[in-house]
């Protein structure tokens, strides 16, 4: 790494991801015919916007780099994803579609698709290159449910998986994802599955599958298949675990997976959407949990790969809230003192609840 780096994070972002914003509806689907008004779709570019201002003026935006990001190449593209999807996905675009119940595909936004997948793969290169400890592709839309084959969840490529390709070309031989998203990183988990080389880990509320785009269930027995049998760790939290819940599952599931793993580089699925003022996750997460989050996997990663993370944005859908947890995470990740006060979250952690429910979680699952 280059000295002139060390201690500081790569910030990979084009305001462009902003130009699009999906049709209102009801929430996240189409609209309904028996409503007077519709509701703004939740994955609108309010949430990038105010990150990317929140990193840029808060206490660490004296630490980050800024690159502007490039559009991803077919090649790139295609590492994760089949021609036969990659070109119905950039047929939809021409028009607009919805490509499963929640996933409205926007005229003309297949330039923030590929601005973002190419955010992801250039993250990849500052890493493994050496030239960052960490590189963080701020990014919309969003992607760890976008299947080889099917867009879902707001997710048309998974730039999760390109990141991963990305680094396997470039020689690196073992990588873990921790996808701490408020859903299940099913795209990435479906992409990886058979592979042992690839240590895929998500922590969700437990939603299960929500239809025939998304047919996994993010629960324990979803464990990988073939020489990735054991590969794929889901830990399912119930509804409002909260800060506790969430540090303990960390330290009790996900930092024993990894040591045993041993990576060589781990690749975050960084979303904020399990926050306590979120209106598509019900977790109760609050800032000083995402700084404490963001530590943890530095530390796991300092101890284990050399320091080496690569970030991607997932969810996050309050869009004044969730940038500020955004901004706690990289804190957190950057090793530095907590200086960003949390502006609303004034309630106590839910200490023996959230004890509770990683108990219940580890007495039934088959990998722990």
């Amino acid at each position: 790494m280059s000295d002139q780096n060390q201690g500081r994070m790569k910030i990979i972002y084009h305001e462009a991801m902003t130009a699009y914003c999906p049709p209102p509806g009801m929430f996240d689907a189409a609209p309904s015919d028996l409503l007077d008004i519709q509701m703004t779709q939740p994955e609108r570019p309010e949430k990038l916007a105010n990150t990317a201002s929140v990193l840029k003026r808060g206490p660490v935006g004296k630490h980050l780099d800024w690159e502007t990001a490039r559009s991803a190449t077919d090649d790139e593209i295609l590492t994760f994803h089949s021609q036969a999807y990659f070109d119905r996905l950039k047929e939809a675009s021409r028009t607009g579609v919805y490509m499963s119940a929640s996933t409205y595909i926007y005229p003309d936004s297949m330039k923030a698709v590929l601005l973002a997948a190419g955010a992801a793969v250039d993250a990849a290169k500052a890493v493994v290159s050496g030239e960052y400890k960490m590189a963080y592709a701020l990014v919309r839309p969003p992607a760890h449910h976008a299947q080889p084959e099917q867009a879902d969840g707001y997710c048309f490529v998974n730039n999760v998986g390109l990141a991963v390709h990305e680094a396997l070309k470039s020689g690196i031989k073992r990588i873990a994802v921790v996808d701490w998203d408020v859903h299940h990183g099913n795209g990435t988990q479906d992409g990886f599955y058979d592979r042992d080389d690839v240590l895929t880990i998500s922590m969700h509320m437990n939603h299960g599958a929500w239809g025939p785009t998304h047919p996994q269930t993010g629960e324990v027995d979803e464990t990988g298949s073939g020489s990735g049998e054991g590969y794929n760790l889901n830990l399912p939290l119930p509804m409002g675990t909260g800060n506790h819940g969430y540090l303990t599952a960390f330290d009790r599931c996900v930092a024993p997976a990894l040591r045993k793993f041993h990576p060589d580089l781990i690749v975050s699925a960084n979303g904020q959407d399990a926050n306590a003022f979120d209106p598509n996750g019900r977790q109760s997460v609050s800032m000083a949990g995402f700084y404490q989050l963001g530590r943890q996997l530095r530390s796991l990663a300092d101890e284990l790969c050399e320091g080496k993370i690569v970030i991607t944005q997932e969810g996050g859908y309050n869009p004044t809230y969730a940038p500020y947890c955004a901004h706690s995470v990289v804190e957190g990740l950057l090793g530095l003192e907590q200086k960003l006060e949390d502006p609303i979250a004034f309630y106590p952690d839910d200490v023996e609840g959230g004890e509770a429910a990683v108990n219940a979680l580890i007495m039934r699952h088959p990998l722990l």
